[in-house]
């Protein structure tokens, strides 16, 4: 992955929320990104899947450049390249662990999706008789779990995980880590991690500071 000349700004506001020059990610590379809140973290996210565009300057990704394909290419494009781990989780409630899971493999057009989510959920320790159950009535440590099975169900080449941790306490925060890193180690896949929490940042490869790769006049 690699980032030049980045401006963005949302079309509201005058001034430049992101101004990158340059930055690069490695395949299988796991860097750890950090800011307070409103810093931008999350918009830069969503530039990094082509969930948004940048205003100037060029995103590639897996040799691709996002900005050269149009909404509908970019959504299939990212369904099969990059997973995606919200910080709300964002699981359909009203559907189970497995149907969460294949519909995310169902937008990549992936398939055996079936086999493949009991695969992850197995893996990932989630019980057999939780595997039909819906979203809304599992634990927040299931949950986290499902989420991740249905970020890596396609084998992405690149996890985009955004403040996933913020509202759990130490023991599911750790959990939640531990089943992230083994995960992506198994699949090789490269990790952008945002938080605030620099207390999880020992264990990656790069700890970034936005603010520093930021050279808007008016951050936030």
């Amino acid at each position: 992955m690699s980032v030049k000349d980045l401006h963005f700004r949302y079309s509201t506001d005058n001034s430049s929320m992101l101004d990158i020059p340059a930055w690069s990610l490695e395949p299988g590379e796991q860097v750890f990104l950090y800011g307070p809140s409103g810093t931008g973290k999350s918009t830069f996210l969503n530039l990094l899947a082509g969930i948004l565009l940048p205003n100037t300057g060029e995103i590639c990704v897996l040799g691709k450049r996002l900005n050269t394909l149009s909404g509908r290419q970019r959504d299939k494009w990212r369904a099969q390249h990059i997973g995606v781990v919200f910080q709300q989780f964002n699981l359909i409630p009203y559907l189970d662990a497995v149907s969460n899971i294949a519909l995310a493999a169902h937008f990549a057009g992936t398939k055996k999706t079936k086999h493949r989510a009991l695969e992850l959920l197995n893996a990932l320790g989630i019980d057999q008789n939780l595997h039909n159950q819906a979203a809304s009535l599992l634990s927040i440590g299931q949950q986290q779990r499902v989420a991740i099975a249905r970020a890596l169900v396609n084998s992405p080449e690149l996890l985009i995980v955004d403040e996933p941790t913020s509202a759990l306490d130490q023991q599911n925060r750790d959990a939640f880590m531990s089943l992230l890193f083994d995960q992506a180690k198994l699949h090789q896949t490269a990790l952008v991690f945002v938080s605030h929490d620099l207390a999880l940042a020992d264990a990656f490869h790069r700890v970034e500071a936005l603010a520093d790769l930021n050279q808007a006049q008016d951050k936030y």
